[in-house]
């Protein structure tokens, strides 16, 4: 076998690992267990060694009560107020003052124009519970019914509805004679500010710590794909950590909390949340206010919880302590929380985005596909666009590439008496085609640097397309509306002529192949003819299966990622054409495509 042909089983190797490292079956779906009621007691200390009791965390709030001048409300029964934004819609409970129920606006479940919008928090009570919670944890002077809990009837104490131009205040009267205030507001985009203030009217000096929680009941759906973080995401003074649901299970237990639990002491800048696939919700204290994180889970009443906590500070008499922070609840779009980065000082907010090990590439990746959206006003071209510029960065390369190929093949009758010169002599044969390579200035292994270059371009559009929302229910053209799922049509039904849909087959999808993918095994079918086919059986078996095995690998597929390989398919094969024409050699593609017909039929006789 000459080192042509070793080169090209080399990269068709490398290829054909590639695609099945990456296509993994999803594993089967756990059982998500039944949330039973249930509350956690916490206490902590702070340096001086005052108690600062029990930051609420509860399985269901609403069974949680404080001691209050009225009756705790009923979670859902209690009075609400709405939030109305260019992209969100829901409310807030008074009980408790939790953000807990809010819609995406500009999202649908599916590409169905009657599909509801994306519900991203969801109200207490129900199985999947969801929601945003602030307050202040009592210290010194003060008892637990002296802070407002998580089911305290809050009035209203300005504005009606929470939207971008009209904040509200929330206001409690403690029954020791603190006044407690919340103020809300809202951006056009998907950020929340809240306020929160305790004034002391009373003449003794108390103590409290504000916090912030975002709590999740049960088990939420999950994507399972092994390239995908979903679970907690924190960034603690440029350290971002990322923890999967099935992670918490192995959290040991604090002996000042009395749960499974995890704390960062001492941040400066950070934030800490949930992310989902293409959702998320963060609590952003403002940048250079010292706070903790903590991640926790109860593992019987499967809570998974977020802290922000912040210093115990003393209220003088007659003083009015203030502390803000931000609730980032919405989508992670590219440019928004970009601008939240750049422009709202949130440190390291862009990789809440999940770049993956390759964000080196992913990131210069998807600003560059995000641009050429702007300019072009269509994905699907987009992408092609892209694979034109990554083609042309790679030109120099594959120049040299094609052109060591096209003088491999003019050395092709030297090669040829050197084998018959050397016999068997393999070592004689290795040196004199090395001896011929230096002479001719030809380097063997050029073949393989395109393939390889392709590998880390490849897994990095894979991840750029499957992360980002930005593609997520993306058109190209015609039936074509979603290039973040797999081409639609099917040989089935004959690509849609017939009027049946073709039923979800599981694994067996696979064979449910659709026009794109049929096109990419054209495509690279096409691309080796430009070569003759090689002359050992064995190796003429794989170069002749590989195609089609491909076609059928990425056949399901996010299909804006088959548009991409048969897009850089018909370059390669343009200018691997023009350079091979460039240095004498004529590639015949269609004799080859006869000869391999006529050596099909020869065979089966």
């Amino acid at each position: 076998m000459d080192d042509q042909n070793k080169n090209l089983i080399l990269a068709t190797a490398l290829s054909f690992l590639v695609i099945l490292v990456w296509f993994l079956l999803f594993p089967p779906e756990e059982t998500v267990a039944p949330v039973p009621e249930a509350t956690i007691s916490t206490e902590a200390t702070d340096s001086a060694g005052n108690t600062i009791a029990a930051v609420p965390q509860t399985a269901d709030v609403a069974a949680q009560t404080t001691t209050t001048a009225s009756e705790p409300a009923e979670a859902a029964d209690a009075p609400r107020l709405n939030i109305e934004t260019p992209r969100l819609s829901g409310s807030v409970s008074l009980a408790g003052g939790r953000i807990d129920d809010l819609l995406l606006t500009d999202y649908r479940e599916t590409l169905d124009d009657s599909s509801p919008n994306v519900r991203l928090l969801e109200q207490v009570g129900n199985p999947m519970s969801y929601y945003a919670l602030f307050g202040w944890a009592p210290g010194g002077g003060l008892e637990v019914g002296d802070v407002p809990g998580t089911d305290t009837l809050w009035a209203i104490e300005s504005g009606e509805t929470l939207t971008p131009e009209t904040p509200v205040t929330l206001r409690w009267d403690s029954p020791s004679g603190l006044i407690f205030r919340r103020t809300m507001s809202v951006d056009t985009e998907y950020m929340f500010s809240i306020s929160q203030s305790v004034e002391n009217p009373t003449e003794v000096s108390l103590r409290a710590a504000p916090y912030g929680i975002i709590a999740r009941h049960g088990l939420p759906e999950l994507t399972r794909f092994f390239i995908l973080h979903e679970g907690v995401v924190a960034m603690a003074d440029n350290s971002l950590t990322e923890k999967e649901y099935k992670e918490f299970d192995d959290l040991e237990v604090d002996p000042t909390l009395g749960v499974q639990a995890e704390t960062v002491e001492g941040i400066q800048n950070g934030w800490v949340g949930f992310t989902d696939k293409y959702w998320m919700t963060t609590l952003i204290p403002e940048p250079g206010q010292t706070h903790k994180q903590v991640m926790l889970y109860q593992a019987g009443s499967q809570i998974y919880q977020t802290q922000t906590i912040f210093p115990t500070v003393d209220i003088a008499p007659g003083q009015t302590i203030t502390q803000t922070s931000q609730l980032f609840a919405g989508a992670k779009e590219w440019e928004a929380i970009r601008a939240y980065q750049n422009e709202g000082g949130i440190e390291g907010f862009l990789d809440s985005i999940d770049w993956g090990w390759f964000f080196f590439l992913t990131k210069p990746i998807f600003a560059v596909l995000h641009w050429l959206h702007g300019v072009i006003g269509n994905m699907g071209w987009s992408i092609i666009g892209l694979t034109l510029l990554i083609k042309a960065l790679l030109f120099p390369l594959a120049y040299k590439s094609y052109s060591s190929m096209a003088k491999m093949k003019e050395l092709q009758p030297e090669m040829e008496k050197l084998k018959e010169r050397a016999g068997d002599d393999r070592q004689k044969l290795q040196k004199d085609m090395m001896e011929l390579y230096k002479k001719e200035k030809v380097n063997p292994a050029s073949g393989c640097l395109p393939i390889l270059m392709q590998i880390p371009i490849f897994f990095s559009l894979y991840k750029v397309i499957f992360v980002t929302i930005e593609l997520r229910h993306a058109p190209w053209f015609g039936y074509i509306q979603d290039l973040s799922a797999p081409d639609p049509s099917s040989i089935f039904n004959f690509f849609g002529l017939l009027p049946y849909a073709v039923p979800d087959l599981g694994f067996l999808q696979i064979l449910s192949l659709g026009i794109m993918p049929i096109l990419l095994g054209i495509s690279m079918w096409m691309q080796q003819k430009l070569n003759p086919a090689p002359t050992d059986p064995t190796q003429q078996m794989i170069f002749a299966w590989m195609p089609w095995i491909f076609m059928f690998m990425l056949g399901s597929f996010a299909s804006g990622l088959v548009l991409y390989w048969i897009t850089n398919n018909v370059i390669t094969f343009t200018q691997q054409y023009l350079i091979m024409r460039s240095h004498g050699y004529k590639p015949d593609v269609f004799g080859n495509i006869l000869k391999s017909f006529k050596r099909k039929k020869s065979d089966a006789e």
